[in-house]
């Protein structure tokens, strides 16, 4: 959520800034806004919507010139969105500005404190209150920016990522942050700053990840310095090398980020196993599992800590890894996790789950866990991000960028992780067959062409979505490996398209959600041949004789449902386990058709953001 962008170089700061914000769209916003340096002054325009809107009157109302500036995309914390509380802030004195993503937790009592000394705010913004205890502190010490900004986020209690800069230093720019992720681009005599490496891409392959409790001045002709904001300590910046391509982030013909990401998911599986499943040889490998193996056997549980989309994950791993593993599994709300005083020991391993890998909420669970001594272990998509470096091991998922802020291709790639690491477990453990463990490795690599086969119903799936798109609710039911995907089939319908959506087990119809059934009432049952399949078929019945619509996702060759369903959606034939990796792909393909049916912004749904990074 809200996206930070700057530029100081030998280019023109506007174009590369605007592009910037744009590719950061997808983080979630309500406003937008930049400041440019002409040499002489600092120039600012934001308003409240799109960073189109934010173009047209930009370029209406300053000049677009300059070879420094920032810009932003905000998500309302503090305040309305409107085009007072947009960013970038200035001080009092117009001399500095500021973007910030986070929130300031005791900006009410420092506000207090600076309007005793004179200070005016125009706006309801924590940011506001930031940007002028930063001038309070430069002018009253007579120290320089980077101090200022040092001694002033000392005093301050939350999240934040930001960029400051002083008109009178107009070769540096001062940024820092704690909780929510920050990247410098390194180029040739240039530096780009941004929420992630997506703005900067075709410009350096080079950029430093700054950890938290870390700033740096960026500064023309010099190196970047690092510093602690503690304590002062510099710190040695690490440059990594950036795996990301431009093309990866862009559409390619697509309409939507959403529906490339859902087409992609064949190959992502692949990346996501290739190399630690090895078929042929029978071996599952993951220096992650390997190197921490003993902390695995000798658990007595596995808690899950994840939200959204990647909690949904979590409960299809609850399954398998009961299943094959036989390892007790807990899975947790990562949002619920601390608040609740949880009971957690040494003998406990912790799964973090997360696609950016930023996810506030997740990470304070993964800094609960490890302050009662339990083993870590994340699972994300971002290299470098967050929770990649405060956990104890891990694996990427390799799933590439995921622009869409409905996550597709996360759980797919989430589930086909986490799937490895059980059944490596379970062969360790002895608790799955030798020709079972060939089996599953088998089948998991066959899955992609199956995912592209289940892609193949994307007409017949269009054509259902424009007979239910003006239905105001939809019931998703599924049973054991399936209940979790009707959850996420619910998400997604909620997501983009704001159709109220609720998935239930579909035992559980019966207590209660039954009673909303009748003849306008759409309801989506996975009933694939393994699992559960005849209890499936009676609640299926049952909806039918309450004359609700019926839309089946069943295994090819089904005639069973087919017989009581209004339609049919068809999936390959697969292990049981291995099924959420087919099933939720119609459901994925149903809500973006009716989302984009109804004229909504299948990528950047209302009011949400793709990286939560405040609680």
């Amino acid at each position: 959520m809200c996206g930070i962008v700057g530029y100081i170089g030998h280019r023109e700061a506007y174009p590369i800034i605007l592009k910037g914000l744009k590719r950061l769209e997808y983080r979630g916003y309500d406003s937008a806004g930049i400041a440019l340096y002409d040499g002489n002054d600092i120039k600012l325009s934001k308003t409240k919507g799109k960073v189109d809107d934010l173009q047209k009157r930009l370029e209406s109302e300053i000049p677009t010139i300059g070879n420094l500036g920032i810009g932003h995309t905000r998500w309302a914390t503090h305040g309305v969105p409107n085009d007072v509380n947009s960013h970038p802030h200035y001080s009092n004195s117009g001399d500095l500005v500021i973007i910030h993503n986070g929130i300031i937790e005791n900006y009410e009592a420092l506000k207090q404190e600076l309007t005793k000394r004179g200070y005016t705010f125009t706006s309801d913004t924590d940011t506001e209150v930031l940007i002028n205890l930063i001038e309070e502190i430069k002018k009253s010490e007579n120290i320089k920016l980077g101090k200022a900004v040092q001694i002033a986020l000392n005093q301050v209690v939350g999240a934040y990522a930001i960029a400051v800069f002083d008109k009178n230093k107009p070769n540096e720019i001062v940024v820092a942050r704690l909780g929510s992720p920050l990247a410098i681009g390194i180029g040739e005599d240039e530096f780009f700053i941004a929420s992630d490496a997506s703005p900067f891409i075709e410009y350096t392959n080079n950029a430093i990840y700054l950890e938290d409790e870390e700033m740096a001045v960026v500064r023309r002709g010099k190196d970047v310095k690092v510093r602690k904001i503690k304590d002062d300590s510099t710190v040695d910046p690490y440059i990594q090398e950036l795996q990301m391509n431009l093309e990866q982030i862009e559409k390619g013909g697509y309409e939507h980020f959403m529906l490339k990401e859902i087409y992609e998911q064949p190959h992502a599986i692949k990346d996501t196993y290739r190399g630690r499943l090895l078929s042929d040889e029978a071996i599952v490998k993951m220096a992650g599992i390997e190197d921490n193996m003993k902390k695995f056997l000798n658990a007595d549980r596995i808690i899950v800590v994840a939200c959204g989309t990647s909690w949904h994950a979590g409960l299809v791993s609850e399954y398998i890894f009961e299943d094959l593993a036989r390892i007790p599994v807990e899975v947790e709300y990562a949002s619920e996790f601390r608040y609740r005083n949880p009971i957690i020991t040494e003998k406990d391993v912790v799964i973090a789950i997360s696609q950016s890998g930023e996810t506030a909420d997740t990470l304070a669970a993964i800094k609960l866990a490890k302050s009662k001594g339990a083993f870590v272990f994340g699972v994300c998509n971002v290299v470098g991000s967050s929770i990649a470096r405060e956990t104890h091991a891990g694996a990427y998922t390799h799933a590439g960028p995921e622009i869409g802020v409905a996550s597709t291709k996360a759980f797919t790639t989430q589930i086909t992780v986490l799937s490895l690491i059980a059944l490596r477990l379970a062969r360790a453990k002895g608790t799955i067959s030798s020709s079972d463990f060939r089996h599953h490795l088998i089948e998991l690599e066959m899955i992609p062409s199956k995912v592209e086969k289940a892609l193949e119903s994307d007409d017949y799936v269009k054509s259902i979505a424009n007979i239910y798109k003006d239905a105001s609710n939809f019931l998703y039911l599924g049973r054991g490996y399936n209940f979790p995907v009707a959850l996420e089939g619910a998400l997604k319908l909620k997501e983009i398209s704001y159709i109220h959506a609720e998935g239930y087990p579909a035992a559980e119809m019966k207590h209660g959600p039954i009673a909303l059934i009748d003849e306008n009432m759409p309801i989506v049952v996975i009933a694939t041949k393994k699992g559960h399949y005849e209890k499936v078929v009676s609640n299926i019945q049952e909806i039918k004789s309450r004359k609700g619509k019926i839309i089946g996702i069943v295994t090819e060759g089904d005639e069973d449902v087919k017989k009581l369903a209004d339609h049919v959606i068809e999936v390959p034939e697969t292990i049981e386990s291995l099924s959420p990796l087919l099933t939720t792909i119609p459901l994925q393909l149903l809500s973006y058709h009716i989302a984009v049916m109804l004229d909504k912004n299948v990528d950047q749904p209302r009011n949400l953001a793709k990286s939560v990074t405040v609680e």
